[in-house]
């Protein structure tokens, strides 16, 4: 079971098909790349594993979902610092020195979490991090890297996968050619 993301130009206008499932999504802000390099704010194409599905306890109840179920706590976070090789783009406890980013956000963007299986097999540092799928800002604002959509679009979607699915993110024109 494969999930496609179909870029566009205008990265808060991605559509997302599963099936005849189709949904708006947001891509990063500097659009999809082959040359994905940490802080670039463009989303990795290419097909990828899904690992986990993170959640806010306290915020939304778990997904329905045959994926891995984690709870985020307060204390988790994630590596995105090119110079710790040890850690990076891995799950991580906080507090912690190296750049990281906070699972446990203010907004609600980080409420529902898909880990995306992008360069953790090993980590490669500076090639990107924190690839996830997320729920969106409520105009699709661009992402830094993600794909993000509504979050009953990401539930319900979440309800359909079975636990080997899979991501590929390609732009509008690799689409058109198949």
């Amino acid at each position: 079971m494969t999930l496609y993301v179909e870029a566009s130009d205008d990265p808060s206008r991605a559509r997302l098909f599963l099936g005849n499932l189709d949904y708006r999504c947001a891509i990063g802000a500097g659009g999809a790349t082959n040359a994905k390099r940490e802080g670039d704010q463009c989303t990795p194409l290419g097909n990828w594993s899904l690992r986990r599905v993170f959640y806010r306890p306290d915020r939304t109840v778990a997904p329905t979902t045959a994926q891995p179920l984690v709870m985020i706590e307060p204390s988790m976070g994630w590596c995105d610092d090119p110079d710790d090789s040890k850690f990076y783009n891995q799950l991580i406890s906080l507090p912690h020195e190296g750049s990281h980013e906070t699972l446990w956000r203010q907004d609600a963007l980080y409420d529902i979490i898909v880990e995306l299986g992008y360069n953790d097999d090993p980590p490669v540092p500076g090639l990107g991090s924190a690839i996830f799928m997320h729920v969106a800002r409520p105009d699709y604002a661009p992402t830094q890297g993600c794909v993000a959509l509504r979050i009953d679009d990401l539930r319900a979607l979440l309800e359909q996968l079975e636990a080997d699915a899979t991501i590929t993110i390609r732009s509008a024109t690799s689409a058109e050619a198949e």
